[in-house]
Order: structure tokens, then sequence, then C-alpha cells
């Protein structure tokens, strides 16, 4: 081999080499941290869950280049631990779902992103310092469920037109709870009910909640969006067949699980957007930057099968409107 040809193979092996080491990097891997009040999710709920479909749809494969350590717990008062552990596993960004979840997060860090989900006004609740610009190390989804309390109690007093008293149950223990508590004394007197409040800050306070309502007759109930109630909707909806009383949730999941009416955000919607959220943050915005989002979507949910149980016919102009009827 000449000179000039062996300096041409040398020069080639060495550009070649920091090519091939470039290569063979790894992608980094970044790390997501889930927090709410809940039961871990089945292996068909993590399949089905449009969070992570969404992700997977932006590029983001779990064992890949992210890793994704949901930690739920049974009660709020468990969420600060839950949220402590997240910090020091130092992770790139925590999805909080809940105004519960959401005050643990930021009392945890100040530093790591969060991508919340609630259902309340996060300004007036304190979360963020705007919609549009909301400072600070959140951002996020707000399903606004307080504002959709008047359109459930006239969804309501168009199934029940003689019902004049009905009770709202409601959280103490989670601070988004308390707008729900004051817009309904407001909204349901101009709708022409009368209201009996029935705070429960867990299922041990089931039984006397349903109780109370028998004993002030109260013709229906609405509940608050909660997760502690989502959590234990199958009790509840039990509860209010029990005790024939009819209902109006605030989560399509208690209609699917035998409640007589939904009506709520599309929720699958809103953890979508939650999903573009964290892929932006972790493509390098900033939570501050990011505007929080408010849900566009609705959806109505008619269970006649419990209706027929209650008694009930439902209204062909309510039925017209609703998006599902579960029959």
């Amino acid at each position: 081999m000449s000179r000039r040809a062996f300096l041409r193979t040398l020069a080639g092996s060495l550009l070649a080499a920091p090519l091939a080491a470039v290569a063979q990097q790894p992608e980094r891997i970044y790390s997501i941290g889930g927090l709410t009040v809940g039961t871990p999710p089945t292996p068909e709920e993590r399949a089905q869950s449009p969070f992570l479909a969404t992700l997977r749809e932006l590029g983001w494969v779990e064992g890949r280049n992210i890793v994704f350590d949901d930690r739920r717990s049974a009660t709020v008062e468990q969420l600060d631990v839950l949220a402590a552990e997240l910090v020091r596993l130092k992770v790139d960004v925590v999805y909080a779902r809940g105004t519960p979840a959401t005050r643990a997060a930021k009392r945890a860090t100040s530093g790591i992103p969060i991508v919340m989900v609630v259902g309340v006004d996060p300004v007036e609740d304190g979360l963020v310092a705007s919609l549009s610009r909301p400072g600070g190390n959140v951002t996020g989804v707000t399903a606004l469920s307080s504002e959709l309390i008047g359109k459930r109690l006239e969804l309501l007093k168009e199934l029940l037109p003689r019902v004049t008293s009905i009770a709202y149950m409601w959280n103490p223990a989670n601070p988004g709870n308390v707008s729900g508590s004051n817009e309904i004394r407001k909204v349901a007197p101009t709708i022409g009910f009368r209201v009996e409040q029935v705070p429960v800050r867990g299922p041990g306070d089931f039984d006397s909640a349903f109780s109370s309502m028998t004993k002030e007759h109260v013709g229906a109930l609405v509940t608050a969006a909660d997760e502690m109630l989502a959590l234990h909707r199958v009790r509840l909806v039990t509860l209010a067949a029990k005790y024939h009383i009819p209902a109006i949730f605030s989560f399509r999941s208690h209609a699917e699980a035998g409640g007589l009416i939904a009506y709520s955000a599309d929720w699958s919607a809103v953890y979508k957007q939650a999903g573009i959220l964290v892929d932006k943050i972790l493509r390098g915005a900033k939570p501050a930057d990011l505007p929080v989002e408010q849900s566009t979507k609705f959806e109505l949910l008619i269970n006649l099968k419990t209706a027929k149980a209650l008694g009930l016919t439902i209204p062909h102009s309510l039925l017209q409107r609703a998006d599902r009827v579960i029959e």
C-alpha cells in the first residue's frame, strides 16, 4: 500500500470512529412521576390510558426514552409523602391529577415542572398566577367542573321537574371541592332547588350520608368532581340504588358503574391535552410559558337500566342530547 493510500485509510478510520461512538450513544431516558388519589391501574387501564397513548404518538415510549412512575394514594393525607418521594427520585416532570395532588406537588418542589389536571379554576384556587401566563413551575389543564354545576342542575330539573330538594355530596378534605360547594349554593335557588350540603371525607361516611338524605327527603343527589368519590364509585351508585335516590355524577365512570346520569368534561380529551403539555416540557419548554388549557369537550351519559330500576322515564329531549346511552 502506498503512503498516500495509507494516510487516506487512516484518516477515514479516525473520522468514522467518533461517528460510530455518537451512533452508539444510548437515548436519554426521561422520568415522569404520576401523582393522584386512587388505586394502581390494571394492565388494561394502562394500555388504554389516553395520556400514555398521546405520549406514544409524540414519540415517547416507555422503557426506551421515558419511564412513568405512577404514585397513587388511598387518602389525600398520603399525597405529601408520595410527592416527596418523586422529588427525591429527581423526576423530570410531575403529572398531578386532582387539586390535592397538585397542591402536594407544589409543596414538595418549586423547581421540577408540574403538569396538573384539575376540575377547579386554578387561578381562583391559587395554583397558578393566571391562565395565560401561569408563572412558576405549574401548568396544565382544567375542566372547570364547578362551572358545570349549573348545567347539571338544569339537566336534573329537566329529568325531575317536580323535585325541589336536592343533596350535594362533596369532600371537604379536597380544597378543590370548596368552589363547587359555594357555586351550588348560588345557582340552585335560581333553578328552583333547595340544597342540602352533604360533606363526606371517605367511604366510611357514605352510609350516614345517605341516611341523612333520606331523613331530609331529598329528591335527588348531585356529586362533586372528587377523586375519592370517583375511586369509590361502585359503592356510591349501589347506595343510590338502595335508597332509591336519582343522582347525577361528575365522571362518566359513575354512569358506567350503574349511576343514573353523568355530565362532565370529556376526561379522555383532557388527559390527551396533558400529554401534549408534558411532551412540550420534555422538549425544553418552561411551565411558566405554557398557558393553562381549558376543557372544550363535554359529554352526557344516561344509564337507561338504572332509570328503569328507579321507575323513571327519561325525556326524549335528554336522550337526543346524550353522547352515550347505556342500556
